[in-house]
């Protein structure tokens, strides 16, 4: 169980999954940003609490009031997110217990303790921050994340949440949040399947001080650059810690007519099992990159592309180049990042989107999830 607490109400913006299955605590969360403020989070492993029905909204609502409870906060306050098995109901004295535990040991310094409080499948904690100085006033921002198993994100990830001592309202947390999402934690595969818990969530209570940061201003820009840092982090973290995972897959694709069309083209290539598999076989096969960027949904002309492996350029204008196998099949063994860019020839737009490969384990951790 994790608590994250503001001392003072705090702006708050964030995303949730679009799987039509989504958990209770999900909906509940949804209600509380709308609001735009919040001053806590609670958070909890084991239990995802989807497929409940009406006991499981009554149990997240319960899970709020319990911790609002415990701090002496409203319950519409405190935001809820959920993350483990599907369809089993929370043991909720567990709950309340473990709220009360860790609001008795809430401290400034205990974001490691909170990173592992809400792992899983995860075989280490992800957290990141950083500190940047926007006018009179120094800035902290510190996040961390989990889940290396159904990932395949379509709004943010499996369970990331970030504080800030910025002044920010949610109208500017929202308009950052939007596009950074997609281009971090949206551009993260393991396994091609979204959560039903995924839920981002970016809390700023401005004590650090400093004026208001204005839409559109300079430490907008500033503060909306450090912001997605730290989600790219933390959504790379992800990749590197999937389940069975021995490398992260960065792919990069260049040359799209859009930003969307470059993303959705990136994602393709990332989560592409034919690519996973070769990956994790340090196999350089570009075949299964040429299969992935046709099914994605993005216009080019296939005389035009070009794909390099580690920097090794293996097909110009469509056609394969020569290249020397071995040593490049050596780095690949050598590396725990295959590097994978690819130019559509097609516009001036460029995403990148990062992946892991498939393993032998990641099938026996599955395969034994319950059992």
């Amino acid at each position: 169980m994790a608590l994250i607490v503001s001392e003072t109400l705090a702006a708050a913006a964030g995303t949730t999954t679009r799987n039509r299955f989504f958990s209770p605590a999900v909906a509940a969360t949804r209600k509380r940003l709308e609001r735009g403020a919040l001053r806590a989070i609670a958070a909890n492993a084991k239990f995802s609490n989807a497929a409940t029905g009406e006991r499981g909204l009554r149990d997240s609502e319960r899970m709020a009031a319990c911790a609002a409870e415990a701090l002496g906060l409203d319950p519409m306050e405190v935001a809820v997110a959920s993350t483990g098995v599907i369809g089993q109901f929370m043991p909720m004295e567990k709950i309340e217990a473990g709220i009360a535990a860790a609001a008795r040991a809430l401290r400034p310094d205990g974001w490691s303790e909170a990173a592992q409080a809400i792992m899983t499948t995860d075989t280490r904690p992800k957290e990141a921050g950083r500190s940047i100085r926007l006018g009179s006033a120094q800035i902290a921002l510190r996040g961390i994340a989990k889940g290396v198993g159904m990932i395949h994100p379509n709004m943010g990830t499996m369970l990331s949440f970030i504080a800030t001592d910025a002044r920010a309202d949610a109208g500017v947390l929202r308009s950052i949040v939007r596009g950074a999402v997609d281009r971090t934690f949206n551009s993260v595969t393991v396994d091609g399947d979204t959560s039903t818990s995924d839920t981002f969530i970016v809390m700023a209570n401005g004590a650090a001080g400093g004026p208001a940061i204005a839409p559109g201003s300079a430490e907008e820009r500033e503060f909306a650059a450090a912001l997605e840092e730290t989600m790219r982090e933390l959504a790379v973290m992800l990749a590197a810690d999937g389940e069975g995972a021995t490398k992260v897959i960065e792919v990069t694709v260049g040359g799209a007519r859009s930003e969307s069309e470059a993303r959705e083209a990136a994602r393709k290539v990332a989560s592409s099992s034919l690519v996973k598999t070769a990956v994790h076989g340090n196999d350089a096969n570009w075949g299964r990159v040429c299969a992935a960027l046709g099914n994605a949904q993005a216009e080019f002309d296939q005389a035009n592309v070009r794909i390099a492996i580690l920097g090794v350029p293996v097909m110009e204008r469509g056609l394969p180049t020569p290249y020397d196998e071995p040593p490049l099949q050596a780095e690949m063994r050598r590396r725990d990042r295959i590097v994978i860019e690819v130019d559509l020839g097609a516009g001036p737009a460029k995403a990148t989107a990062w992946g892991s490969d498939l393993s032998a384990e990641y099938i026996r951790i599955n395969a034994d999830y319950r059992t």
